[in-house]
């Protein structure tokens, strides 16, 4: 049976989404053995972390050409094919090779959220356009459990190389998989510019991504709490591993842990999709999400030496509030942004989200050598979250 096209949208994004994740995901789950092979110590996979956001703000910040000649489907093909490639550098055991795959993987990423966001807006019927938003967003998370519990046991299997060759494998196969969709979903393009690859060494483009951000007067307070959620995301995905290792955990037990982070976010994302479809007050919604994140994020820290029951109600806690907003912040997005802008708008917020992405980890990782533990950057993170959404809170008119 055909699907609607707000269907085929929704299939094609949400498969893209979770095997990029997963992907992605991948990295710092594998953090303790890329951080060995380079002789480099255990914290730096955050400057790891931080260079996939360096190639995400990249294109983000230069790739709307991209998406306008080619097409939403087309440049998701594009984006697996920069992720496929970075895995491959990723295996090596070269330093600046792993950082360059890793800068092809944040390239690779980036056209997820502008390209979906472009389809499903124009697709998806508008009372339920949270929850579809939210459903493709769980494809994040979700991709992100599947690595959990399949990676570690990919690399006592099949070895550390081959096991990241899998991976790269699945990537290049979702690339065919979608292109069913294409003819159907790549109608409508914006102007054609053959010269669109020229626009990843101009400037100018970061000077109409902060100008965007103008178009709308709430936009400036969203981006503001999507930064400090990307910050606080960013850290937990890259360092929950190797903190949970640190204190005492084996890989595969950390990597489980990892799983359940990320699936009760995939969960979240969802109800939270519903939620606020019922509501209409996504920024505020946003904002009680945030403060319940920055009390997770302490109780974390609080229970990181705990019996295992205790660390799985805790990483429970943890992934479904601060993993569990992107849904509602994209549909947001999407609703404020002028129609024929939404990627643009997306691209823009989204740049200014994973510049937290960059600085989040980077930050993370300063703090932790100096302070020679993971405790007081979580409990930074958790207050910087919870500063911006009192901020907000404060600034908005909730009338």
């Amino acid at each position: 049976m055909k699907l609607p096209l707000w269907g085929s949208a929704l299939s094609a994004t949400l498969l893209v989404q979770v095997v990029s994740s997963f992907a992605a995901a991948a990295i710092p789950l594998l953090g303790p053995l890329l951080t060995q092979r380079w002789n480099l110590p255990p914290e730096s996979i955050g400057y790891v972390s931080a260079t996939v956001s360096i190639g995400i703000c990249w294109c983000l910040a230069c790739g709307g050409p991209m998406l306008d000649h080619h097409g939403p489907i087309r440049t998701l093909q594009l984006g697996l094919a920069s992720i496929g490639l970075g895995l491959l550098l990723l295996s090596q055991p070269i330093a600046v090779l792993g950082f360059c795959g890793a800068l092809l993987i944040g390239l690779g990423l980036a056209p997820n959220n502008p390209a979906g966001s472009t389809m499903l807006m124009r697709t998806a019927p508008a009372r339920h356009r949270n929850l579809i938003f939210s459903i493709r967003q769980a494809g994040v998370p979700l991709g992100g459990a599947i690595a959990g519990i399949s990676v570690a046991p990919a690399v006592l299997l099949l070895g550390f190389g081959k096991a990241i060759w899998l991976i790269g494998a699945i990537v290049f196969l979702s690339l065919l998989a979608v292109q069913s969709f294409r003819q159907r979903l790549d109608t409508e393009k914006g102007p054609a510019n053959r010269a669109w690859a020229r626009t990843f060494l101009s400037p100018s483009a970061l000077r109409r991504s902060a100008a965007v951000i103008r178009s709308h007067p709430s936009l400036p307070l969203l981006t503001a709490i999507g930064i400090a959620f990307s910050i606080t995301q960013a850290s937990v995905q890259a360092f929950t591993a190797t903190y949970l290792v640190t204190n005492g955990k084996d890989l595969a037990e950390a990597g489980t842990f990892v799983a359940v982070l990320l699936a009760a976010s995939t969960v979240s994302r969802i109800v939270l999709g519903w939620l606020a479809d019922k509501l209409g007050r996504n920024l505020l919604l946003l904002c009680l999400l945030a403060l319940a994140a920055s009390a997770a994020l302490v109780l974390l820290v609080w229970s990181a030496g705990a019996p295992a029951w205790t660390v799985y109600v805790c990483v429970s806690f943890v992934g479904a509030t601060s993993l569990g907003w992107n849904g509602i912040y994209m549909a947001e997005l999407a609703r404020l942004a002028p129609p024929a802008a939404i990627g643009e708008v997306t691209s823009a917020a989204n740049l200014f989200g994973f510049l937290g992405s960059v600085c989040g980890p980077l930050a993370f990782a300063v703090i932790a050598s100096a302070t020679g533990g993971f405790n007081w950057p979580y409990l930074i993170v958790a207050g910087q979250l919870a500063a911006c959404a009192i901020l907000v809170l404060r600034l908005r008119n909730w009338r």
